[in-house]
């Protein structure tokens, strides 16, 4: 459950939250993009049962398909209280992905939620190539 720390970085942004994140290519941008929300949201020690979750979204582009994306992930952890703690990005293109996820439960005795995360916003939006990597901007609602 841990994002190499040079992968993203926090940016001020009134009232929210936001990060800039950087990828290779457009799978390790979206995976480093899971793996910083999930560290956004909650700390601790997983258990050892895993859960896999297939995920196929749709959307416009990138930006709009980054926002689905984290919103996925923020739904799994608040709505059915699963951590992320691996992908596997079996298809990825502007206006599609599809992924394994391997998640664990939530435990309150093991884990500590960090802040809570209400939306990923469309506000500042901007995922893309950048020189020799990608690079997303994303703001949350928290």
């Amino acid at each position: 459950m841990s994002a190499k720390p040079s992968v993203y970085e926090f940016i001020d942004h009134t009232a929210d939250l936001g990060i800039i994140v950087r990828g290779p290519d457009a799978k390790g941008l979206f995976s480093n993009a899971a793996m910083a929300v999930t560290e956004l949201m909650v700390t601790g020690k997983l258990g050892q049962k895993r859960t896999i979750k297939s995920i196929f979204l749709e959307a416009e582009d990138y930006p709009d398909l980054m926002v689905r994306w984290l919103g996925e992930i923020v739904y799994l952890f608040i709505g059915d209280k699963l951590i992320m703690d691996s992908i596997e990005i079996k298809a990825l293109n502007p206006t599609r992905i599809q992924a394994a996820l391997s998640m664990a439960d939530y435990d309150p005795k093991r884990h500590r939620v960090l802040r809570e995360i209400k939306a990923v916003t469309y506000h500042g939006i901007s995922v893309g190539r950048t020189n020799d990597e990608w690079e997303a901007r994303v703001i949350f609602d928290i």
